[in-house]
Parts: structure tokens; sequence; C-alpha cells
């Protein structure tokens, strides 16, 4: 058996890639459930929900009242979740988690375009060895299959991208005008997906203006262009009545507010990308990827872009450069390869790398099955479907005021888009107790839903103050890897939730599970 195997393997070696790559995807599929930043969740997830519930919760969309207004985000990946979720409530899929079931399939399916794309690059340009490892790389990477499965513009963009690198590379010869055309359609809607990408695309538009392929820079513009002029230009003139509004929005939010978020030294994404890549196998690949520039050029001088813009930029967070990710463990597979094309001439140093890799694939490999059946956010995820089973909640409160920054609950997750009240550490708790509609109890909230343990006496204390009827209800807690992360770094907040039930509100118990 492990005969046949091994020489199924020297025959299709990407089919067995792609299988092992699928697998610890399903792995993530069926238990990394949750979210993982507030992006994932909040601007696309919930969103597209709402949209289906007839609600627009969160005020994307005009209102009569002339409130709302463009929130600088594009439609088109949400959009592509709310058909998802239109069709999934027509077959009568209507609980949340099993919807996610789907998305995260979907997700994980479409992320194996990283994988084939990247192992054909690297085949083309370099040797069957160095694609066959560049391959389970992308595959077996410890963070990738966690990242495949969310939510996250950074990482769903990246298969467009390879997709249109990987035609560049390998075959522009046939149907040659629409060939081009295609390729810059491609990365255009990589662009509608994130925004940066523009960034990754205009490098690969230098790069063929400094070979001076004219007509094929010009055609890959004209298909970027086509796209982002249909759903960024049309559909929000649609929407708005102004075309590219949500990005204009997008660019000055951004300008006003860039030091208002994370931010760290220029060298903060080098740190990164050493970090994930596992040293001293990081640094291999940091080496090999300059050293393949010359055969890379078409994308190595736009993932260079890429690196040197968000090192300049003020707001830095570490989702943010996972898109170029896989271009340096493609060029660095190439370029690395040549580098130790004559090592087995040199018995020390082939010692010295063997002895690296193993180490890399021990790391790895410990951190790929937490990673990737991690249940991210868990207890703010359960919070929400322990209350969903209360159908008829109008109202509830987070007291969240050891906090300055809302860990907003994921209102997806509770079926029902009852609206609540957050009491943060700058709120006056004195005129909260004092608001007069307290005093009519079918305003009083069915829930008070308290963030993490600390002072957690004396603020259920001053909640039962206000609301008599307070009763325990539930204590529910963080996943390991939750737990984890926050011991590592406190940055990370996920913390135990305790929820209270207003009596006066729903005298019983629904559940004791």
């Amino acid at each position: 058996m492990t005969e046949r195997i091994t020489t199924y393997y020297k025959d299709h070696p990407l089919r067995i890639i792609l299988l092992a790559g699928l697998f610890f995807r399903l792995l993530a599929v069926i238990f990394s459930k949750g979210f993982g930043w507030i992006d994932d969740q909040f601007l696309v997830v919930e969103i597209a929900q709402s949209w289906v519930d007839g609600t627009d919760y969160y005020g994307w969309l005009p209102d009569e009242q002339g409130i709302n207004v463009p929130k600088g985000f594009s439609f088109f990946y949400v959009s592509l979740h709310y058909l998802i979720f239109k069709f999934l409530e027509l077959i009568k899929m209507t609980d949340a988690q099993s919807k996610m079931y789907i998305v995260r399939l979907l997700h994980a399916l479409w992320s194996l375009l990283i994988i084939s794309g990247g192992y054909i690059i690297v085949k083309k340009l370099s040797t069957d060895s160095a694609a066959r490892l560049a391959g389970w790389l992308l595959a077996l990477l410890w963070f990738f299959p966690f990242l495949s499965v969310r939510n996250l513009v950074e990482f769903v963009s990246i298969p467009f991208l390879i997709w249109g690198v990987q035609k560049i590379i390998t075959d522009t010869k046939r149907n040659r005008h629409f060939y081009w055309l295609w390729i810059g359609i491609l990365f255009g809607l990589a662009f509608n997906i994130r925004y940066q990408t523009m960034l990754f695309t205009g490098g690969v538009g230098l790069v063929l203006l400094f070979q001076r392929k004219w007509l094929e820079t010009f055609l890959v513009a004209a298909g970027i262009l086509l796209t982002i002029l249909i759903f960024q230009g049309i559909v929000d003139y649609l929407i708005w009545d102004e075309a590219f509004i949500q990005l204009q929005g997008y660019i000055n939010y951004n300008i006003q507010h860039a030091t208002e978020y994370l931010t760290a030294p220029w060298y903060f994404y080098l740190i990164v990308i050493l970090g994930l890549l596992v040293p001293p196998v990081s640094f291999y690949l940091a080496m090999g990827f300059f050293k393949s520039w010359k055969k890379t050029l078409i994308f190595f001088i736009p993932t260079l872009i890429f690196i040197i813009f968000h090192s300049v930029f003020p707001n830095k967070q570490e989702r943010f450069i996972i898109t170029i990710i896989p271009f340096i463990i493609i060029g660095g597979m190439i370029g690395w390869h040549q580098i130790i094309k004559n090592i087995e001439d040199k018995p020390t140093q082939l010692k010295w790398h063997r002895a690296s890799w193993i180490f890399f694939w021990i790391i790895n490999f410990i951190l790929l099955i937490p990673v990737s059946t991690m249940y991210s956010k868990k207890a703010r995820v359960e919070a929400m479907v322990y209350l969903s089973q209360y159908d008829d909640l109008k109202y509830f409160i987070v007291d969240d005021v050891n906090k300055s920054v809302l860990r907003a609950p994921p209102i997806f997750y509770l079926d029902n888009w009852a609206h609540y009240t957050a009491l943060m550490e700058y709120d006056d708790l004195d005129a909260f107790k004092e608001q007069p509609k307290w005093k009519n109890i079918a305003k009083q909230p069915g829930f008070v839903i308290f963030m993490e343990s600390k002072n957690i006496n004396s603020r259920v204390a001053f909640m039962s103050s206000v609301f008599p009827g307070l009763t325990f209800e539930k204590l529910i807690e963080p996943g390991m890897m939750d737990r984890v992360l926050h011991w590592l770094n406190p940055i990370n907040d996920n913390q135990n939730i305790i929820i209270y039930r207003n009596t006066a509100i729903y005298p019983d118990q629904l559940s004791d599970e």
C-alpha cells in the first residue's frame, strides 16, 4: 500500500498535495467555528445576513432619513455572501452555525487555487522538487487552513492574484488579446475584494511596461478598469447616486485615521513574515526570494511594493501582509533551490539544511492541528447562540465597563436582530441608572451580558440595583486556543462571558444546557 502511494505521488504529486491541503482545510471547516477578526465577521457576514433579513442592521444602505452614509467598503464580496445566504434561506437552512459550515467549505475549496497555482508557477520557473516543496508549504503551513476558511478579504483575494500571475508566466500565446484582458479581469476581481491589491497589480503593470509589453499592459489595465467600473462605479451609482463613492470613502477614512489603530516601526512586517514562516526556514525563503528576482520579476516587484507601502503606512496589523505571503514562499523556493543546488557536495551544510527543515516541520505540525481546529472567539459566538433560544428577545445590554473599545456581540448568531446597549469604561453609570425608561418593564433588557470576570461582583450588584430581577443564567468560557492566544498577547481579548437573565422579562429559564 505504501509503495503504491509513493508511486502515485511520484506520478501525480500535485494531486496528493491538494488532497493533503484539502484534508486540513476540511478539519477547519468542521471545527474552526467562530471568527478571527472584527472585519471577517462584522464587515462581511453580519452585513450580508442583515440584508437577507431586510434589516440593514449596520446602516450600510441609504435610508429615508438620510442618516446612513457610505461606509467605504466594497459591496462585491459582501454581496456574494448575500447571495449565498439568500440561497440557503430558500432551501430552508436558517441556522447560523449551519450556514457557516457551507461558507467555510466554499472558502476552503477556493483556497486550493493558491496551492495549485503556486505549484505550477514554481514548476515552470524551477525544478520539480522545488515545486513539490512549495506546494507542501502552501498546503500545510500552520496558519493557512485556519485562514482558508475565514471571511478575510486579505486572504480571499489571493487566488485571483495567483491565478493572474500563473497565466502570465505559463502561457499567453493562445487567444492573445482576450488572454491578457482576462488576466486584468482576475486582478480587478481581487481589487474588488481587497482594495490594497492594486499595489500588487500596479507592480505587475510596471514590470510589463519595463519589458516593453505595451499592448499587454493596456489589455491588463483595461480588464482591471472594467471590473472596477462595474463593481465600484455602476453599483455605487445605483445605490448612492454617485459612482466610486465607497472607494473614495475608504481612501479618505484611511488617510484621516491612519494613526488611530495599531502603529508599529517600519520593520514590523519583516518580523511578522520571518516569524510566521518559522526561522531558520523563513530566512532561507527570504534569501531565496531576493535571489530569484530575475526569474520572478513579474511578482517580485509587486510583492516588494506591497511590503514597502504597508511598512511605511502607520496603520499596521498582522493580517494586512497575509496577501503576499504565498508569493514570498513561491519566490523563496525558486531562489533557495538556486542557492543550494550544489549542497550535496558540502556535507556540513547539507546536514544543517536537513536539520533546519526537520525542525520547521516539527514546529509546523505542532501548531497545525490546534490552529486548524481552533474555535475562534468562542465565548462571544456561543453567548449569542445561547440567547438565540429566546427567539422573541428584543433588547439586551452588554456590560464591558473594563474596556474603552467594545468587543461587539456577533448578532448573526442570535438569529434575531435584537438591539443592544453597550456600557463602556467612559460611560456615566449614574446617568445610566437614572434613565426614566427603566421604570417601564417593557423597555428593560431581557439579558445583561458581562464581558470578562474582572470586578464582576460589583458590576452585578450595580446592574441589580437598576434591574432587581436579574438572576444568573450562564457562564460561557473561551476556547482553549483563545485562552492560549490571550496568554501570549493580552491584546487578544478572549474572555469569560457571564449572562444574567432579567426575570421581569423572562421569568423562567428555557434551557439548562
